[in-house]
């Protein structure tokens, strides 16, 4: 039995033309670039996808559009993280009613969930759910990981298909994978630090949901299917590549949401999508942008 969900699954961007106005167009362009790049399926409404500033509305049309325009070529992944399990419930069935594959869900975030509350919600929203779901790892910003206990009660659970770890913790990463081994073989591992993504890879990860792959798919591909054959020394060679694109595009920017603005900033600059940010954010100024646009003709990355 391997793993449902193996390779490069990009968390998109959502491209935006104005304040809860989707950017249409630009969206099928993000998503025939992603496809054509030989990605193995598509996350939206994750943390690169700006989701929790998004309006409920503007997500059900994401939602619709990606399906839409993915014609079932690629697998979906819907984010599914809120505060609200109600809503969280509503967004799955949503997903499932477009067409997704699997929905993806975080702790909920504001108020920090001890274990035994977080795997409760989680316990109380899986029967609400008409798709698999992937747990997805992220300290960061939930205040609280899932804990190895959690995760050993989420393996017995046959509609959990895996795990998304961005806490860049490897530790961490490896312990989960070794409860998974043998109980569920068909658990799917992604890494969502890039820089992790050939370490995570070699230590038996799946594959990675990597924001960089939204700019350059096929390099995110190959460093991954290198690092599946074992071939260390192209894969080497290919991490370094990507750790050149994160230091030259992620810290344009001077806070947080510098990697955003970065990756929207330059599918922007490649005529892509429109690089417009949800509140409280903002597009980067033209001095940003110049900057931008010199680095990623540094980095050969052009239409």
């Amino acid at each position: 039995m391997t793993p449902r969900y193996r390779g490069i699954i990009p968390p998109m961007v959502t491209p935006l033309t104005a304040r809860d106005r989707l950017d249409v167009a630009g969206l099928e362009r993000l998503v025939e670039r992603l496809v054509t790049g030989g990605v193995a399926g598509l996350f939206a409404l994750g943390t690169t996808g700006e989701a929790p500033s998004l309006s409920y509305r503007l997500r059900r049309e994401l939602i619709e559009h990606t399906c839409r325009f993915v014609r079932g070529r690629i697998p979906v992944l819907v984010g599914i993280t809120d505060t609200s399990l109600v809503e969280s419930a509503t967004f799955a069935c949503h997903a499932a009613d477009c067409g997704a594959d699997a929905v993806v869900t975080s702790a909920p975030f504001y108020f920090p969930a001890g274990q035994p509350e977080l795997r409760e919600f989680i316990e109380q929203l899986l029967p609400e759910l008409p798709l698999p779901l992937m747990l997805y790892n992220m300290p960061a910003l939930t205040k609280t990981s899932f804990s190895g206990e959690v995760v050993s009660w989420a393996l017995d659970q046959e509609k959990i298909v895996g795990l998304k770890d961005s806490s860049g913790d490897l530790v961490y990463f490896r312990r989960m994978r070794r409860l998974a081994a043998a109980a569920r073989p068909d658990w799917s591992f992604l890494v969502g630090p890039e820089e992790l993504l050939a370490e995570s890879v070699l230590l038996g990860g799946h594959g990675g949901i990597n924001g960089g792959a939204n700019l350059h798919p096929a390099l995110y591909v190959s460093l991954y299917e290198a690092a599946k054959a074992g071939e260390v020394a192209r894969a080497r060679e290919l991490s370094s590549q990507v750790m050149d694109l994160s230091e030259a595009i992620y810290r344009v920017g001077r806070h947080g949401s510098a990697i955003i603005k970065g990756l929207k900033c330059s599918l922007s600059i490649l005529g892509v999508c429109d690089d417009f940010m949800a509140a409280p954010f903002h597009r980067f100024h033209e001095a940003e942008r110049e900057i931008v646009r010199s680095r990623l003709d540094e980095l050969g990355i052009h239409r």
